[in-house]
């Protein structure tokens, strides 16, 4: 069958690998597999259903859960009725999912659970349109004519094939064609209300088989998926398992990834930076910890590691004594740390935000390589990207084979390809703006390499103009603060202030060890932000980054918070970016007060 559509595609890879684990998940305790062939009869018995209830092509259906194999099945069934799925954040309020509903025309809602089903009874009444809304867990015996559950929908889709209604399915799934939307995709809203992001089925085909050109995975990986799906970065993940044919194991959430790792022992995972940095600072955390000769070998070993790393890097041999010191790091040290991640793993994947070129080393001194990507919501999801044979730490890789991407004359990254987005749904004035001519205005500043490689300094509204006209690129001193130890989220602050300054939120655990050290009693997450030598002992770890920074770039003053940024709270976004606007208003006082002259 040719490929013009996303369904067309999961066809022809069923017909490939039919009994082989398409997906693995965790039911009763134990991991299971769960085969393309049974993959694909869930989806069309899905698709069927919603045909039976009434969905008509080129209609939308939201889809409100975490990522779970029934995610990817409602996804699949959704675009093979000829469908247009609107993702929704596990973690949106009822009125921003009322929103996303609402601003997308859906007339159908899929629900996870209970508690996304509770978020769409708040707001039904401002939803009218709503024709059945399905929860993928089982309802039980309660009944409401506006409501089904998964099981019974298949059992309906079921019902009509054994009627021989199938036929409709087919005709729809053989009708689609590369321009047809496929979804649209709400950004994370950093900035205000979401946009919806309209792609195409060809938008994601063309990026599935430019990813798969480059070779890294394959039909043997096994991959471990805990981003959320609402997510492009995740969605392209899902979608590069259905193409390339690599099993797509379901962590159980964000709580158990670490146990997961270890039960699952993937090849390949993708994440945002915050994962990375999580164990980063419990590697490190525990080195020190254990202080004396442990912490000698721990140090001597992750020297010897950087040593191999700077050699493979710039692709030189290892020389044979080298080799052996290294053989010698990996038993002592890093099998420790590869056996964290499962002790399987061929490289990780990381977008969606900067990664500190700091951690992104030290990882591959231990032997676990990271591979760093560039893109957004509207470039579905990649620009550039780097490979196992090519990349360079503190850069996101070189463009996607296809994509042209250059930097226009105020720095700012623009692209082209077949991979851009139709533009934002019902914003006429947003795609004018973004779209020009062909070229899509990322917002982000950057610059390429002598080699190739593109570097992003930072986004182009969160670039700091301080008073004495000095521009700041704050992701990057935030990544660089993060990297010690009692750190755990950093917001510098300064737009036209003489200074930079920043809220710090403590990494508490580490911080409540080293304080128990200190003889402080009280080690309440209230208290040690209030402590004088906890504040003594991040003004050490300030001065120390400082000292590789610019006197324009250092951070003066600080506050610091025994709270973390939280989706929760709403100053993270669903991929752990901190909303600066947020966080802002939240420590506005403080902030101001670092700037008063009295103060």
């Amino acid at each position: 069958m040719e490929e013009r559509t996303i369904p067309q595609m999961f066809r022809n890879r069923v017909a490939t690998y039919g009994d082989r684990a398409a997906q693995k998940v965790k039911r009763g305790g134990r991991w299971v597999d769960i085969s393309w062939n049974e993959h694909d009869a869930i989806v069309r018995e899905i698709a069927l259903g919603l045909i039976a209830l009434g969905l008509q092509k080129g209609e939308k259906v939201a889809l409100l859960s975490n990522s779970r194999p029934e995610w990817v099945s409602c996804d699949l069934a959704i675009l093979s009725a000829g469908g247009v799925t609107i993702p929704i954040y596990p973690s949106n309020l009822p009125e921003q999912c009322e929103y996303v509903i609402n601003n997308s025309d859906s007339v159908y809602v899929i629900v996870e659970s209970r508690v996304q089903l509770d978020k769409i009874f708040k707001v039904r009444d401002a939803c009218p349109q709503i024709r059945k809304i399905v929860m993928v867990d089982s309802l039980g015996e309660e009944k409401d004519p506006l409501l089904t559950d998964l099981a019974r929908l298949r059992a309906v889709g079921r019902q009509s094939a054994e009627q021989g209604k199938g036929g409709a399915l087919e005709e729809r799934v053989a009708a689609g064609q590369w321009d047809d939307i496929a979804t649209m995709v709400y950004t994370s809203g950093t900035t205000g209300p979401p946009k919806g992001v309209v792609q195409s089925h060809g938008n994601h085909l063309f990026m599935m088989k430019a990813l798969s050109s480059m070779g890294d995975a394959t039909d043997e990986d096994m991959n471990l998926l805990f981003l959320p799906l609402a997510h492009s970065f995740a969605r392209a993940e899902g979608y590069g398992g259905l193409y390339q044919g690599f099993t797509t194991a379901f962590a159980e959430s964000l709580e158990t990834i670490a146990e997961n790792l270890v039960e699952v022992k993937p090849t390949i995972m993708y994440s945002v930076p915050r994962v990375y940095e999580r164990i980063y600072t419990k590697v490190n955390a525990g080195a020190q910890a254990a202080g004396g000769a442990k912490l000698k070998i721990f140090n001597w070993s992750v020297a010897v590691g950087r040593e191999v790393s700077q050699k493979k890097q710039k692709g030189e041999a290892v020389p044979p004594l080298l080799a052996l010191k290294y053989a010698i790091a990996t038993k002592l040290v890093f099998s420790k740390i590869q056996a964290l991640v499962g002790g399987r793993l061929r490289f990780f994947g990381s977008g969606g935000a900067p990664l500190s070129r700091e951690i992104a080393e030290f990882f591959h001194a231990a032997g676990i390589l990271i591979l760093e990507g560039y893109g957004l919501t509207e470039t579905c999801p990649a620009l550039t990207i780097s490979t196992t044979s090519s990349y360079k730490f503190g850069t996101v890789g070189k463009p996607v084979p296809g994509v042209t991407v250059k930097i226009a004359e105020d720095g700012e990254i623009i692209a082209k390809g077949p991979n851009i987005a139709l533009g934002y749904f019902k914003r006429e004035e947003d795609t004018a703006e973004a779209f020009k001519d062909n070229w899509f205005y990322t917002g982000d500043i950057g610059e390429f390499d002598e080699d190739g490689f593109l570097r992003i300094t930072d986004r182009k509204k969160d670039i700091i103009v301080t008073s004495g006209g000095k521009n700041v690129a704050p992701q990057n001193i935030e990544n660089l603060l993060k990297t010690s130890p009692y750190i755990s989220q950093v917001m510098v602050h300064g737009d036209k202030r003489k200074f930079l300054s920043a809220v710090i939120t403590l990494e508490l655990e580490n911080v409540a060890s080293w304080a128990k050290e200190q003889g402080i009693q009280d080690l309440s997450p209230e208290a040690l932000e209030k402590n004088e030598k906890v504040e003594a002992l991040i003004r050490v770890e300030l001065d120390e980054k400082n000292r590789g920074l610019a006197s324009y770039e250092s951070v003066k003053k600080f506050h610091l918070s025994g709270q973390d940024f939280t989706i929760e709270n709403g100053e993270l976004t669903p991929t752990l970016k901190v909303k600066r606007k947020v966080v802002t208003q939240k420590y506005q006082d403080v902030l101001d007060a670092f700037y008063d002259e009295k103060y």
